[in-house]
């Protein structure tokens, strides 16, 4: 559990709160048991993406508010400085920079993900949410899973993929990967 995991756990719990929604009621209209909501809003369980998306989507809330606790304000145009994106660690092996946390009512979310080679140790952490995504490797190698294929890509490798299907990334050769992560809702 990180500190950053517990936070997102309070905004979902203050959004719940706001809608005057009990806990029951949240985890019915997520398509959850109640006890794995809690589990979020406890900063117990790792909440993915695609989850904060859905929420996003049913509570009209942006997912920078989510995942940053900050609004966006701009409609026309949001630069992000060189490793200025707002950043979060939904898990210990993922670091996640929002490109695109200050835009209102963006139709794509862009990440610089960082995924440390711990993750190696471990079973893919697997992701499904609805519509498509681009991953650009920028530094390091990665091992790609989708749907029960596994791809290696390098520095420079790209991959357009539906992710409606399960896919998740480990880091290769015991050095972190970094990539560009551009989730397309449809």
């Amino acid at each position: 559990m990180t500190t950053d995991i517990k936070a997102i756990g309070e905004r979902i719990k203050g959004l719940r709160d706001a809608v005057d929604f009990t806990p029951d009621e949240m985890a019915q209209r997520l398509e959850l048991e109640t006890d794995t909501y809690l589990g979020y809003e406890e900063g117990k369980n790792d909440i993915s993406i695609s989850l904060l998306k859905r929420i996003e989507k049913e509570f009209n809330v942006d997912l920078a508010t989510l995942m940053f606790g900050t609004e966006p304000r701009m409609t026309s145009y949001f630069v992000t400085r060189k490793d200025q994106g707002q950043t979060v660690e939904r898990v210990a092996a993922y670091k996640y920079q929002s490109l695109t946390a200050g835009f209102t009512h963006n139709t794509a979310e862009v990440f610089i993900v960082t995924a440390e080679p711990k993750a190696m140790d471990t079973d893919f952490f697997l992701n499904i949410h609805p519509g498509q995504e681009f991953n650009l490797v920028l530094e390091g190698s990665l091992l790609f899973h989708h749907n029960g294929k596994n791809i290696t890509l390098n520095e420079g490798d790209s991959i357009y993929f539906d992710s409606s299907l399960p896919h998740g990334m480990k880091a290769l050769n015991n050095k972190a990967v970094k990539f560009l992560a551009v989730v397309i809702e449809p």
